[in-house]
């Protein structure tokens, strides 16, 4: 089984660069993506054909913002929209699909800002967002991804030392995810390449960042623990245009689903 995670910042914009190209080309079995900045009566897109897919959709109240979706073959058990918790939820970050034998949570984990004006608000996330995951994770286990907004290691990030006050490289980002995956989960990328450096996901489209590939890998599929054996590959498609980011691919066992 297959599943993509792409932040494609700005669906709209990502229609015209290709993005229908590669969804299926890709043919994924769970598609997932992120900050789509759309509204409920903006998904009705001529160039977006989901045939053969479920389509489940959380907006943020704010216009062009934000926003997330999963575009599944496989029909949920239960559909689940936010974590429960007013001030987290108007944002459309989180989506919640329960299979018979796992939870996929796909979500996009909120930027700190330039100038960290909004770490505080973001260490509030990460703790409850932390929550939310271990309660579905005493039920059974999960596969989260998305955009989460932290390099959490040096080799991570082409230039750890000059971003160390950075949104999404801070000390305190990165020991919440530290903690994360202390919890019972595992960075599935790298599982299975411990040490493969210059690994990107997302690039400044300033400085031809990109080209020169100085980039962060911030985009995730994480699992539990015992899910470990159900696991195939990881992959970074970074050849893939159309967004800041890139998508990201979990192959799984199909006896998970």
């Amino acid at each position: 089984m297959k599943l993509v995670s792409w932040n494609v910042n700005g669906l709209r914009a990502c229609l015209q660069k290709g993005f229908m190209d590669y969804f299926k080309k890709v043919n994924a079995d769970i598609f997932c993506i992120q900050e789509t900045k759309l509204q409920p009566h903006q998904t009705d897109l001529e160039e977006l054909n989901l045939e053969g897919y479920y389509a489940f959709w959380n907006f943020a109240e704010k216009k062009a913002y934000s926003g997330t979706a999963v575009f599944t073959k496989y029909k949920p058990l239960s559909v689940n929209y936010g974590i429960g918790i007013p001030q987290h939820d108007n944002e459309g970050r989180v989506i919640t699909l329960e299979y018979e034998k796992f939870y996929l949570v796909n979500t996009y984990t909120p930027n700190s800002q330039r100038g960290l004006t909004r770490l505080s608000y973001r260490m509030e996330w990460e703790e409850d967002f932390r929550n939310y995951l271990l309660k579905l994770d005493s039920v059974k286990p999960i596969i989260l991804c998305g955009d989460l907004n932290v390099a959490h290691k040096e080799i991570d990030i082409k230039n750890p030392s000059a971003n160390r006050r950075n949104a999404g490289f801070t000390d305190e980002e990165r020991e919440k995810m530290t903690m994360l995956l202390n919890s019972g989960f595992i960075d599935t990328f790298r599982y299975f390449y411990p040490h493969k450096k210059d690994a990107y996901t997302w690039w400044s489209y300033m400085r031809n960042a990109r080209e020169k590939n100085i980039g962060w890998r911030i985009d995730y599929f994480i699992v539990s623990q015992r899910l470990k054996d159900y696991l195939i590959d990881a992959e970074i498609h970074s050849d893939v245009m159309g967004s800041d980011h890139c998508p990201v691919v979990l192959e799984i066992d199909d006896k998970l689903i």
